[in-house]
């Protein structure tokens, strides 16, 4: 069972992690693979777990920064 991870990003840390997902997402569209209804099946799923992490990243307001 996953456990919930909470952590605390800036604007621009946020952004990095949208840019490393895309490369991520990329890097699995691209990936040489075996046409069976089996490879198709985990491709698909890994790129719709790419796709709601990001969506979730988007969607996420960063918190004001106190100092």
């Amino acid at each position: 069972m996953d456990g919930l991870l909470q952590i605390e990003l800036t604007s621009h840390e946020r952004d990095v992690l949208l840019r490393g997902l895309r490369y991520v997402r990329s890097a699995v569209m691209l990936e040489t693979r075996e046409p069976s209804a089996e490879d198709t099946r985990v491709r698909s799923g890994l790129l719709d777990e790419i796709q709601n992490l990001s969506q979730r990243l988007e969607n996420t307001d960063p918190l004001p920064v106190n100092f």
